[in-house]
Parts: C-alpha cells; structure tokens; sequence
C-alpha cells in the first residue's frame, strides 16, 4: 500500500495517461494481432513507468516493476513478470516520443522574456569511449565532450529554451542527434528561421559571418563569449582583453541557467546516464521516458 496522498497522485497519473492514449497515443502503439487487448493496458505501463520515477525516484526498470510488484499490486492485480514488463514498456518507445512532445507543446506557464532564449547541449552517454559500443549504433556514435573531458558513445541532446528571470529556462524545442553532430549545425537546421529573438550559446556558436546575415534577415542575433583570433598581434590581444573578458562573462551569466537546468534534469530523472540500455527502443524509452517526466515536473508539478 502507498499513503493517501500518493494514491491520490497515482490517480491523477493514471487518468491523464487514459486520455492522452486515447486522444493521441494509441496511434503510436496500435496492435494488429489477437492480442490487440491485453489485460494488463499500455495505460498501466505508462502509469507505473512514470509514478515511480516521478514520484519514487526509481530510475531503474527493474527497480520500477519491483516497487509496483510490492507496493502497487493491489492498484495494478495484472502486472506481469519483470521480462514481460521490460518488453511492454520497449514497445512503447514511440508513444513515449509523442507524450513528451505533446507536454513541451501544451505548458501552462508563463514566460516573462519570450525575445530570449538560451541554448546548449547535453550528453546521453551509452558506453565509454574506451569500449566499442554495440547498443543502438544506427542513432548514436563516438565524439569527445569538452566539458567531461571524456570521449564516449551516445547522443546529444540540444535545448533551446526562454529565459526567465531567477528560474530554471522554460524549454522551447529540444532536438536529439548523434554524438557528434555539431551544435551550430543543429542551430541552423532547426532554429535559423526564428525571428526577433536575442539567443545566447557558447563559444561553438561562434559565427560573425553567418550570424550577421541572420540579423539583417530575421533581426535575430546570437551572443556568444569572444573567441580569440588566431595569428592576432599580443598587442591587440591585450588591448581588447578587458571589454572582452567583460562581454564574455555577462554572456555567460545569462546562459548560466541553462547548465543549472542540465544539472537539475540529470538529477531529477538520471537521463545521462544510458549504460544500461540494451536495445535501441530501449534507448528511446530512456530519454522520452525521462523528458516526459522532466516536463510534469516543470508543467504539471510546478
């Protein structure tokens, strides 16, 4: 049994899955088969799959099926074994893509500066760059992070998100690639066409040429810390290095909420860590599952 107050948030749980399934997932994970009705619902699935990390902080499958194994089984009579579980939820990888993008899409929340945005990645490593990975390598693949200082197998996850005052950024789009892909590639090929906004991002940003077209296109323009120039005179170097060091920490200051917001996903819902992954839909279930519960946290929990 779980207290009054958990059941009442397992309820709630369950009943926005219901009609989410019904008004959009459904079409995800149809079955054409016999089996088309199985007594124990995707519904149940989905419900255990997010009470207990949200509420549980179990981020382990194994570790979600035995908690509702112990203390859900009066809620949930059919819950099959941990296998049976596993295969279920994996199956779900797709309608766990579109619970997440219907939650991004449908926030409830105010955004106070929606001319500002912050932007940045995060890795979602599978296995160490020191192994040969052998998990879902048609979507994930080998680079070097920077910011670890380590090289490793997986994915990327980029986040362009509002800026808000003393808050954690509010996500706007989140775009999933390989490893490797490089940060201004992704910003080209999905934001580029934003107008009227003022976006702040690293160094890997930097683009004057690119960014200058930007502005007299679309009046959207980035703000990146100064990066040197290569073969520039000391002289000059020294000249500029206080207007310079100046710029680049009040950028930094402004996008600083967006490594909190990373730092804060990471412990919120353990979405970095991927080793345990077997399977590609396995993969996908991880980082849809987890971004689905970053967000109730965000819109549903505020």
């Amino acid at each position: 049994m779980i207290p009054k107050a958990k059941a009442e948030q397992l309820i709630a749980i369950y009943l926005y899955i219901s009609y989410m399934y019904e008004y959009r997932l459904k079409y995800c994970c149809e079955r054409f088969s016999n089996n088309q009705h199985p007594e124990f619902t995707d519904q149940e699935v989905l419900t255990i799959y997010l009470f207990t990390m949200l509420f549980e902080q179990r981020f382990k499958v194994k570790h979600m099926h035995q908690f509702a194994k112990d203390y859900l089984a009066s809620w949930f009579p059919k819950l099959p074994s941990y296998v049976a579980f596993n295969l279920r939820l994996n199956r779900l990888s797709e309608a766990m893509k579109e619970l997440s993008i219907e939650l991004l899409s449908t926030n409830p929340l105010g955004v106070s500066t929606m001319n500002i945005s912050v932007l940045d990645s995060f890795p979602i490593i599978t296995c160490s760059g020191k192994r040969c990975s052998k998990v879902a390598r048609e979507i994930t693949d080998k680079t070097f992070c920077s910011t670890k200082g380590i090289w490793y197998y997986g994915l990327k996850l980029h986040l362009l998100g509002f800026m808000r005052s003393k808050r954690l950024p509010l996500p706007e789009a989140i775009v999933l690639t390989e490893a490797s892909e490089n940060d201004l590639n992704v910003f080209k090929q999905n934001w580029s066409g934003i107008c009227n906004r003022h976006f702040f991002g690293d160094k890997i940003y930097h683009d004057p040429n690119y960014f200058n077209q930007l502005l007299e296109e679309r009046q959207s323009i980035m703000y990146t810390p100064v990066k040197g120039v290569k073969g520039q005179p000391e002289s000059i170097k020294h000249f500029d290095k206080a207007a310079a060091d100046l710029f680049s920490t009040a950028v930094s200051r402004v996008r600083q909420p967006v490594e909190s917001f990373f730092s804060w996903l990471e412990e919120k819902t353990g979405i970095q860590r991927a080793s345990k992954v077997r399977s590609t839909n396995g993969l996908l279930v991880h980082v849809f599952g987890r971004l689905a519960v970053a967000f109730m946290y965000l819109f549903l929990n505020p």
